[in-house]
């Protein structure tokens, strides 16, 4: 009778200890579920890099805007491609709507020059 209560305790030893290994590994807040969550950390992190570094040009090219002459003309000239009086501008492609709506305010200054 002794033997096979200590058999059966030994088997419920067995089985806790088998259930509590799995739940370990492949439970909810086990191993792998850990290893996951430390990849997505990772990722987190590294976007969050990225994004600090796009915060950071984005505020230096507002600090520039805001202060620099020169600058903001140079923004001006290549986003909306405004020229000066003597200049000739000539897009290749299908990126000329800007350019033509920059050429039309350039006409109209010209114009309320004149008058």
């Amino acid at each position: 009778m002794r033997s096979s209560l200590r058999l059966l305790v030994l088997c419920g030893f067995v089985l806790i200890n088998s259930f509590l290994v799995y739940k370990a590994i492949w439970g909810e807040s086990g191993l792998l579920a850990h290893q996951v969550m430390v990849e997505a950390q990772r990722a987190a992190e590294a976007e969050c890099l990225a994004l600090d570094a796009q915060n950071r040009a984005l505020s230096r090219e507002i600090r520039l805007l805001q202060t620099d002459a020169a600058y903001i003309e140079k923004m001006v000239r290549e986003r909306l491609h405004y020229l000066h009086d003597n200049e000739i501008l000539y897009l290749f492609g299908d990126d000329d709507e800007p350019a033509q709506a920059g050429r039309d305010m350039q006409q109209e200054g010209a114009h309320e020059r004149k008058n």
